[in-house]
């Protein structure tokens, strides 16, 4: 199921964003970005529309993908 970011309260927003880009490691090339910066990038993402908050009913957590890769 998706989960609308505009209705996740700011701050658990940033927790999720952050758990998110800590957990996948994603390689930024040549210069290293922090992870203000990368927390930055997912939440552009969002906003635009190119990547998805989404709840797993069978693994009960919460996920950031990117939207053409979400079938809900």
């Amino acid at each position: 199921m998706m989960i609308p970011w505009q209705q996740i309260d700011p701050e658990t927003l940033n927790n999720l964003i952050e758990a998110f880009v800590l957990r996948e490691g994603t390689d930024y090339g040549e210069q290293e970005r922090s992870l203000a910066q990368k927390v930055d990038d997912v939440r552009r993402q969002l906003e635009r529309g190119d990547a998805v908050l989404v709840w797993s009913e069978l693994h009960e957590t919460v996920n950031i993908m990117p939207r053409s890769e979400f079938r809900g």
